[in-house]
C-alpha cells in the first residue's frame, strides 16, 4: 500500500528514528510493504519499508508498546488519537530509499491519497 506521510516523519522513517507508523484505521488487506509518499512540499514517492507487524489496540496500549521507537512525542500521539477507541501501529522493518524519487503517476495514481491506497 502507498501511504501519504509528512516529510518530517518520512525523514525519521528513512533514518531509522521512527520505527512505527500510526494510523486511525487499519487497512483491510494484510500488507508486507508500505510505499512512502512524502507530502507537500516534496510530493514524491521516496522509498518503501517492510511491515513487520500490525498492532491494533487502545491508544494507551499502543503507546505503551511503541513509545521508545515511535519517532513522535506523546503529546502528538495523544492529539492524533484524541477520542479514538482504537489505534493502529505498523511496525516498520527494512527501509529502501529510492535513488530518484518517483511521481505518483509512476504507480498509476493521479492524486495523493488522503490516508492510503492499495497498489
Amino acid at each position: 500500500m502507498l501511504l501519504s506521510i509528512n516529510p518530517e516523519h518520512v525523514e525519521n522513517i528513512l533514518n531509522g528514528n521512527k520505527q512505527f507508523e500510526f494510523r486511525k484505521i487499519k487497512c483491510k488487506s494484510n500488507v508486507d510493504k508500505i510505499v512512502i509518499y512524502s507530502t507537500s512540499p516534496v510530493m514524491r514517492v521516496v522509498g518503501e519499508v517492510e511491515v513487520l507487524e500490525i498492532i491494533v489496540d487502545t491508544p494507551d496500549e499502543v503507546w505503551e508498546l511503541t513509545a521508545e521507537f515511535s519517532g513522535i512525542t506523546k503529546h502528538f500521539f495523544d492529539v492524533y488519537f484524541e477520542n479514538k477507541e482504537k489505534a493502529v501501529a505498523y511496525r516498520l522493518g527494512k527501509v529502501k530509499k529510492y535513488k530518484e524519487p518517483l511521481k505518483l503517476m509512476d504507480f498509476g495514481i493521479s492524486f495523493a491519497p488522503q490516508s492510503f491506497v492499495y497498489i
